[in-house]
Order: C-alpha cells, then sequence, then structure tokens
C-alpha cells in the first residue's frame, strides 16, 4: 500500500512539473486563472504530490520493504561525498554567480546528482522507483529547457566569486544540517555514520 501511495504522489508531483515544460498550455492556464492563482495552485498540487510520497514511503520502509539488490557498504561513502556538491549547486541556483553562469540550471545539476547519490546507495524497490523517477524527471527537464523558446521565468541577476563563496558555505551549512539532524530525525537513517 505504501508503495502505491508513494507512485501516486510521484505521479502528481512530476506531471505538475511536466505541466511547467509544456508552454503553451501554461500560457493558456495563466492567461485564464492569472499568474497568481497558477502558482498557488502548482504549489498546492507539488505540496500534495511531497506528501504523498513522503507518506508512501514511510509506510513501504515500515510494512513492505523489497531488496532487488543489496549495495557494498562503500557505495555510502559515495553517497556522502556526492551529497555536498549536490546541495552546494542546489544553494548556488539560488545565490547566483560564476557556478550558475557556467552551469545554467545547477539546481537541476544538484536534484540529479542528489538522485544518482541515493541510487548508489539503496537497493530497494521503492528506493529505486522513487530516486529513478526524480532523476528521469530532472533531465527531461533540463532537455525540455534547451528547446524553450521563452525566457520562463524573470532573469535573476547573476553575480560573481562572492556569491559563490556563498552558495558554497551556505550549501555547506545544509549540507551539514541534513546529514546530522534531518536524515537520522525524518529518514531514520544517519547520514554520516554506521
Amino acid at each position: 500500500m505504501g508503495l502505491a501511495i508513494m507512485v501516486l504522489g510521484l505521479a502528481v508531483f512530476v506531471a505538475a512539473h511536466v505541466f511547467i515544460t509544456r508552454r503553451d498550455a501554461r500560457a493558456a492556464v495563466i492567461g485564464r486563472i492569472g499568474e497568481g492563482p497558477y502558482k498557488g495552485l502548482l504549489s498546492l498540487v507539488s505540496l500534495i504530490g511531497v506528501v504523498l510520497i513522503a507518506w508512501g514511503f514511510a509506510r513501504y520502509r515500515a510494512t513492505g520493504w523489497v531488496d532487488v539488490w543489496l549495495p557494498p557498504p562503500w557505495t555510502r561513502h559515495v553517497t556522502v561525498a556526492l551529497m555536498w556538491p549536490a546541495i552546494v549547486l542546489i544553494a548556488a541556483a539560488y545565490i547566483p554567480g560564476n557556478i550558475k553562469r557556467r552551469l545554467k540550471h545547477p539546481f537541476l545539476v544538484g536534484v540529479k546528482l542528489w538522485a544518482f547519490a541515493h541510487l548508489v546507495a539503496n537497493g530497494d524497490l521503492g528506493s529505486i522507483i522513487l530516486f529513478g523517477s526524480i532523476l528521469a524527471w530532472a533531465v527531461f527537464d533540463r532537455i525540455s529547457l534547451k528547446s524553450r523558446t521563452d525566457p520562463g521565468g524573470p532573469q535573476i541577476p547573476v553575480g560573481g566569486w562572492g556569491n559563490d563563496v556563498a552558495a558554497v558555505i551556505v550549501g555547506t551549512l545544509v549540507y551539514l544540517a541534513l546529514g546530522f539532524v534531518f536524515h537520522p530525525l525524518v529518514i531514520g537513517v544517519p547520514a554520516f555514520t554506521g
């Protein structure tokens, strides 16, 4: 049951984000209901998807765990190592500097790295579906960005190396908080030990 709930949540979340790439349909909805209500509706649908994913994954972990393969213990170290740059890249999307200038879409690069890192160390069916789906969405979204003719959102001013330093500092602090606090308390698995 948990796996089905998680898959439903993934379908809701990914469908909402794939809809964003359908620029004509998106523009039609915005034209009909306005940009504010559109963003609110998109946020609500995305939140519902995230809640279903989290609830379904928690139920799956508690009642329906299915091992597909058993990753060697060293893969956890690979995941821990990959997560730091993943979080720094996500931070660089919001503190734009040379990293953003170079990568264009550091958020998507960070999400892809995050998903790949978790696929490396998790061999159960739920994790493969969850992280594989997010990785597939991020790859699709990056490909769709290359073919868009509209500019998307408003241009965000891009700073220099100072913003890169700030992104590394903020990303590192978030990485440490995720590893030492969020992962053990919310996920129930220590990220940096064992």
